[in-house]
């Protein structure tokens, strides 16, 4: 079974790619983000007939997450509770029924925050905390479970080409750092340092300055896993190539393979 994130970066603009891309790939479950689109208006038929079934948390736009499953859902849940005034879509959960019981997925878009000078900092860092409490509620379940998104965290200088270029910034401050090492020290599992050590290991490269061809990326898509399904992680794979097709995100899908 395979379950992959990629923030696709709008689903209208790049809709072609993510088809060509689930058509080589054919992710079991595919946790999109970013995918611009509210509800009503995201283009569920392409998808679906590829066997996808399809849940989305739209905004008009602007974030927006989805889940494609080839699973049906038995259950799903939209929005990060604690904060009832929160408008952006940013969280979607799915609960699928496997041959040793069920598996929680979920498609998160975690707040950029930059400029840290300003209100979207501190927004992405009481997101992390929200996320942070609902996480700890859902481990209870003692359940497998897949956080799986663009998390906006480049968690260790291994992860950029240029630490000092990403000094100051929100991805790579001191406190969201912190705030992502205190969501694994929940006993999560970061499923590409659970089989790989090595530096330039990336998953997002800029459109500017040439940053694709001179390999100047940074990692901040991620998929985390409870315990119960770090223990069904067979192995973990970048679809580095997808970057190099005409009109790509500048983000591209990392793929887990999970004996469900």
């Amino acid at each position: 079974m395979k379950i992959a994130t990629w923030n696709i970066n709008g689903v209208k603009a790049r809709i072609d790619t993510v088809i060509s891309w689930l058509e080589q790939a054919s992710p079991d479950i595919a946790c999109l983000q970013e995918i611009k689109s509210v509800d009503e208006n995201f283009p569920r038929e392409p998808f679906e007939a590829l066997g996808y079934h399809v849940e989305t948390h739209g905004q008009k736009g602007f974030n927006g997450v989805a889940i494609l499953s080839r699973l049906p859902f038995d259950e799903v849940n939209r929005g990060l509770p604690g904060n009832d005034g929160d408008e952006q879509a940013r969280f979607i959960e799915g609960v699928f029924s496997v041959d040793g019981g069920v598996v929680r997925v979920v498609s998160l878009y975690l707040p950029n925050g930059n400029p840290v000078d300003s209100e979207k900092f501190p927004y992405k860092l009481a997101w992390m905390r929200r996320l942070h409490d609902w996480t700890r509620e859902r481990l209870a379940l003692e359940e497998p479970l897949v956080l799986a998104g663009d998390y906006n965290v480049i968690p260790q200088q291994g992860d950029c080409h240029d630490p000092k270029a990403w000094e100051g910034d929100a991805l790579f401050r001191p406190e969201s750092r912190a705030a992502f090492r205190r969501l694994l020290n929940l006993g999560l599992t970061e499923a590409v340092r659970s089989v790989t050590d090595k530096t330039g290991t990336y998953t997002f490269w800029d459109y500017q300055a040439g940053a694709w061809q001179k390999n100047n990326g940074i990692r901040i898509d991620h998929l985390l896993l409870s315990p119960e399904a770090a223990n069904k992680l067979r192995a973990v794979h970048i679809d580095k190539h997808v970057r190099a097709w005409e009109k790509p995100s500048d983000h591209v899908p990392v793929v887990i393979e999970y004996a469900a």
